[in-house]
């Protein structure tokens, strides 16, 4: 079989498995609801995490990252494909997990698939500086969904200047159109600084 075929195939792959809804099962399982009645409704472990607790969200939060960094890391890696097929494989989980064909092409947010994707890319480099944006951005930023896309535009300027690899700059830039998309509501909203939050409420 062409290499080419070989590509598709396992792009199609990577797509099923960031397709599978593993925060609603998990949800499910942990809780006996469907965690899209709760919260923001989003199908995500944010929601096993407030339906179910933390060792369920931790589950449903290793799936979601796992169903991601498994086949492009091996595809990557192991087989040592690269250009946009390997763009393709690196975009196609994520995708998955936001237009789900197991939940009438809708899904979540993305997050963490998005990060999983950065371990099966660059095993830890790239992930160490992901997390470490989103945890000062979620600091920083009180609409979720803007300090997300301040941590992707985080992560692409460490790319331009320390790890300028095309590929990976695509991936980031695939990743911020659509984690923007899913995110959109939030980015209808007028972002705001928490101190800034904190300090325009009246004390009592």
């Amino acid at each position: 079989m062409p290499e080419i075929a070989v590509q598709l195939f396992w792009t199609a792959f990577s797509f099923f498995l960031g397709a599978l809804p593993f925060s609603v099962w998990v949800g499910r399982w942990g809780a006996d609801r469907d965690i899209r009645e709760v919260g923001d409704k989003n199908p995500g472990a944010t929601n096993v995490l407030r339906s179910a607790g933390f060792l369920w969200f931790t589950l449903a939060m290793m799936l979601d990252i796992s169903k991601a960094a498994a086949p492009i890391g091996l595809a990557y890696h192991v087989f040592e494909w690269d250009g946009w097929p390997m763009w393709l494989i690196a975009m196609a989980p994520v995708l998955g997990h936001a237009f789900s064909p197991f939940l009438g092409w809708r899904g979540g947010k993305a997050v963490a698939t998005a990060f999983g994707a950065w371990i099966g890319l660059s095993i830890w480099s790239v992930p160490l500086v992901a997390l470490l944006a989103i945890i000062f951005w979620f600091a920083v930023i009180s609409v979720s969904g803007w300090a997300v896309v301040m941590a992707l535009l985080t992560i692409l300027a460490y790319l331009v200047f320390f790890q300028p690899e095309p590929l990976f700059i695509a991936v980031i830039a695939g990743q911020l159109a659509l984690l923007s998309y899913t995110h959109r509501a939030d980015l209808g909203r007028k972002p705001q600084l928490r101190f800034l939050k904190r300090r325009s409420t009246p004390e009592p």
